[in-house]
């Protein structure tokens, strides 16, 4: 048994690497994905004493009818596990910001509530963060650029919310 050379190997699955072109926006893409959060965390962190996970899951809730979610949809909605939010649930509850109860209409299931305590730290944090975001992204491109970039996220989701083939 003969053991193939790396130039061979290379040949073989030259189809599975990235032309430079596709390396040089993929490596922009992982710096954007890694280093966006981070900036947008540290200025909630700075600013409102809140991590950007506390700030959407409040946010989330503020855009549910009577501020109230399944922590299951909640879940879903800040793209966390049901454990990883109850963590930051009983954080949020500490601070008197959101609270958890059954869902009354089933008791199976766990209802976060935003508080009012909650909606006025979102409220005073909201403009920072705004401020931020459209300094970060939204200012740097033309509307029709973050249409298409919004666009190009959905698909890019989608791909990863769908099984895989």
């Amino acid at each position: 048994m003969t053991i193939p050379d790396r130039s061979q190997q290379a040949e073989e699955h030259a189809d599975l690497w990235l032309t430079p072109a596709e390396l040089a926006s993929w490596m922009s893409v992982v710096r954007l994905i890694t280093r966006l959060p981070w900036a947008l965390d540290a200025q909630l962190q700075r600013d409102a004493e809140l991590s950007m996970a506390e700030y959407m899951t409040m946010a989330m809730l503020a855009e549910a009818p009577e501020w109230t979610l399944r922590m299951s949809a909640l879940a879903e909605h800040v793209s966390s596990s049901l454990s990883r939010l109850s963590h930051l649930a009983k954080r949020l509850e500490s601070r008197g910001y959101i609270r958890r109860e059954p869902d009354p209409s089933d008791g199976r299931f766990t209802n976060a509530i935003l508080l009012p305590d909650g909606m006025r730290k979102l409220e005073s944090a909201a403009p920072g963060h705004v401020a931020c975001v459209r300094h970060l992204v939204v200012d740097n491109l033309s509307g029709e650029r973050l249409r298409r970039l919004g666009q190009d996220a959905e698909r890019i989701l989608q791909r990863i919310d769908s099984p895989v083939r």
